[in-house]
């Protein structure tokens, strides 16, 4: 077609302007070549404005080797025609090209980059999987004196916020002298994507006090943080303010408002705004779609999704994840299932944030095995779906494999806030501290540290490994604290036993005005559970349901039982049950259960055990708790009966382990376990303990070992609890004055934690035991649990 009016227009002059118009109507990259050898035919290979169209076309079909062979055919490109380039190399996914020609640019011409070139390049960088090469461009666009010019700094700020440097991007930000609707909006855009939902409210407010013009695009882009946090009243603002100023009506500020209602679980406001918008879009659908879903509204939200698809409009990624039942999964594995399907027949399930989204679900599902075959079957991975696969191990308690695929994550991206968090959260569970400041390093390092989550996660961390004091030394640095930064240190300070500080913690936190939680209330009663501090857990307790009129969970029920059985209270910890207003469940039979067997009534157990084994019959855990009082009793007969009865049902005890961390290695321990090529060595050390101990005035406590078996085979038993290994094992693996941390699956038993007494003060070490109740600091003979736990 276009060759037959190239041939009807033969005898008139074709100027520039007749192949420019050619090139606009040029539909495919076979018509843009017959165009571009008209060109070269008719002498127009040369001229600068007909070329730099070519290029932009070529760039416009993908063609990028073409474009690039005629930029370096012209005896003189100009910077407009290089910048065409550049830009065409990056937004075809050619990031390296792209920076190859700026370099170019800069070496082997004359001409200098201008604010285009940078912002075009600096785009480029963001392409690449670490920052270096964007980080490299901006110091050269401050060189050649253009750090200060707008179109470059929004650029650059949302380079920065591509890589989750969100201090850089609010450094670069601050420093520009003047700010326009699109520096502010591209700030805000940042902070919501990167999850800083609060930052970006607050940088709104500065955009109206300073006076900068907002459109529509500013109040969409904010809607979603105001959604995420729920601000109801926020977002009712933000909309009266669309009203003011006549942008109520813009389809995006709609679809905005209908998923903040909707997350703030206000249906019917969110159906009746979508009702105003006269032609939705497939965006307006999702935003429904997603509104139902968030909400459970599961049957509404699969009706939507079937009128879209009746209505012949074709579904994309973001439908299906709004439909994707992520934040309540339970119950919709079917559906979840037939999600996959329709998405595998449609081609939708390779789409990154598809894949993600049914990755996430089948974790919090347990089907950890289908969330990794759909994981590993991604053709493209993405941050997010990284972080959803290892968010779904620490999740479902498979911390190590959580961290080694962090491990193999780290050759691919860069991690950003989540990850962090969910690693930091796998390491708190395992207590891999040196994992723990490792990755606290590359905190520092990717400028992370403002973010009050990772900070918080990071307190968890440094509380959970055993390392209290540099918990505390972080909370104190924390310039913002939000209610679960003070939860994670006031519940830190509960699992080392230090009641008192906990509830001082919990005092200045309700005199900072922030209102506490019912994770709150429940830190500060297992603070004063562990500790001894009856009358003030019984106060708090009080002041819970009356003053702050927070009903009880299961949890606080079971906290007040521990409290009271602990002390040795049992009757009036059973006094608190019967006049309990719920029915009391399995937690709060098993916290006056576990009293029992502290305080050795094996009436009281009986009772509690009935409760138990009624409410919950397969948990081996009460099975073996009844049995340990009973043998403790010296009932020996009742105990084995217990027992028969637990392998009747196949229920198997969890056995013991302990862990033990040596030179950023983990190693495990079982009972009597032989299997460490040192085993030899450990069992040296280990006799040579239980010698010097026996000198000291040890006694071997044998209450522990269960079946009716003489004294000496008890001890036998004893002595070789996986902790009293693991200990041995860093005794002679490490030099003399080095901290030993050890980590036991199960409650410490008393023999062991008499031994560790007595070995802290032989070898004149810190011993520090985290078991699955509490941590035990051993120095000098003495335990900082006072012997209560």
């Amino acid at each position: 077609m276009i060759c037959r009016n190239i041939s009807s227009c033969y005898a008139q002059r074709r100027d520039r302007n007749f192949f420019l118009g050619l090139l606009n109507k040029a539909t495919s990259l076979s018509s843009l070549t017959q165009t571009h050898a008209q060109i070269i035919l008719n002498g127009y290979q040369n001229d600068l404005i007909t070329v730099t169209k070519l290029t932009h076309k070529f760039s416009d079909f993908k063609a990028m080797r073409h474009a690039r062979d005629l930029v370096f055919s012209v005896p003189r490109p100009d910077l407009f025609l290089f910048n065409v380039l550049i830009k065409g190399f990056a937004t075809n996914a050619s990031p390296l090209s792209s920076i190859s020609l700026y370099t170019h640019l800069r070496k082997s011409t004359s001409l200098c980059p201008d604010k285009y070139t940078y912002a075009f390049a600096i785009s480029a960088a963001s392409g690449f999987k670490d920052d270096k090469y964007g980080v490299f461009l901006h110091a050269h666009s401050i060189i050649d004196g253009l750090g200060s010019n707008l179109y470059v700094g929004s650029i650059v700020v949302d380079f920065y916020f591509k890589f989750s440097r969100v201090e850089l991007a609010k450094k670069v930000f601050d420093e520009m002298p003047d700010k326009d609707t699109v520096l502010w909006n591209t700030m805000i855009s940042g902070l919501v994507r990167n999850c800083y939902f609060e930052d970006s409210v607050r940088v709104f407010r500065d955009m109206v006090v300073a006076g900068t013009v907002f459109d529509s695009t500013t109040l969409a882009t904010l809607l979603p943080a105001v959604a995420e946090l729920q601000e109801l009243k926020a977002g009712m603002r933000i909309q009266c303010l669309a009203m003011k100023i006549g942008f109520h009506s813009d389809v995006h500020v709609l679809t905005g408002l209908v998923s903040l209602y909707s997350k703030c679980g206000e249906l019917e406001t969110a159906r009746a705004l979508f009702g105003l918008i006269s032609q939705p879009d497939l965006i307006c659908y999702n935003a429904m779609i997603a509104g139902y879903t968030c909400n459970n509204e599961t049957v509404s939200s699969v009706g939507f999704f079937k009128e879209l698809l009746a209505s012949g409009e074709k579904v994309n990624s973001s439908t299906i994840v709004g439909l994707v039942p992520v934040s309540s999964p339970f119950g919709h594995l079917h559906l979840t299932g037939s999600l996959q399907s329709f998405c595998v027949k449609s081609g939708i399930v390779s789409h990154p944030s598809v894949s993600t989204a049914l990755v996430t679900v089948y974790c919090r599902l347990n089907e950890i095995e289908s969330a990794r075959q759909l994981f590993d079957e991604s053709p493209k991975k993405t941050l997010a779906s990284w972080n959803a696969m290892i968010s779904g191990y620490t999740q479902n308690g498979l911390t190590e494999t959580a961290i080694s695929l962090f491990r193999d994550m780290m050759s691919e991206f860069t991690p950003n806030p989540v990850t962090v968090t969910t690693i930091l959260s796998a390491c708190a569970q395992l207590g891999a501290i040196s994992l723990g400041k490792w990755v606290h390093g590359l905190i520092k390092s990717k400028s992370l540290e403002s973010n009050i989550y990772v900070l918080t996660a990071l307190v968890d961390m440094y509380a959970k490994c055993g390392s209290i004091v540099e918990a505390r030394q972080l909370f104190n640095l924390m310039t913002e604290k939000n209610v679960v930064t003070w939860n994670a240190m006031i519940s830190g300070y509960g699992l080392h036993g230090d009641g008192h500080e906990a509830l001082k913690l919990f005092n200045e936190m309700l005199e900072t005005g922030i209102p506490p939680s019912g994770v709150s209330f429940l830190s500060v009663l297992y603070a004063c559970s562990h500790a001894g501090l009856v009358r003030e857990g019984d106060e708090i307790f009080h002041k819970m349901v009356h003053n702050h009129r927070f009903e009880p969970s299961a949890e606080h029920y079971a906290c007040m039982v521990d409290i009271f059985g602990r002390a040795g209270q049992l009757e009036k910890a059973l006094e608190f049950i019967k006049k309990m207003p719920v029915e009391p469940g399995s937690a709060v039979w098993g916290a006056l259960l576990g009293a029992c067997k502290i305080h050795k009534d094996t009436k009281l157990a009986r009772l509690a055990s009935e409760k138990l084994l009624e409410l919950d019959p397969d948990n081996t855990g009460y099975y073996v708790l009844l049995s340990n009082i009973l043998s403790a009793d010296g009932n020996f007969p009742k105990a084995a009966s217990v027992r028969q009865v637990a392998k009747h049902r196949n229920l198997a005890k969890t056995p013991g382990c302990t862990l033990v961390e040596i030179a950023d290695t983990p190693y495990v321990f079982t009972c009597g376990d032989r299997s460490h090529p040192q085993a030899t060595a450990i069992y040296k050390m280990l006799e040579k303990l239980t010698g010097k101990m026996r000198e000291a005035g040890f006694q071997t406590e044998t209450g522990t070992a269960l079946h009716d078996v003489e004294e000496e085979e008890k001890e036998l038993m004893v002595n070789v609890h996986s902790e009293k290994l693991a200990i041995a094992f860093a005794l002679i693996s490490t030099s003399p004055g080095t901290e030993i941390r050890i980590i036991k699956n199960l409650r410490v038993c008393l023999d062991c934690h008499n031994a560790t007494k007595f070995i802290s003060k032989i070898t004149e070490r810190v011993i520090v035991v985290r078991d699955a109740n509490r941590f035990h600091h051993f120095k000098d003979g003495v335990c900082s649990c006072g012997d209560y736990w």
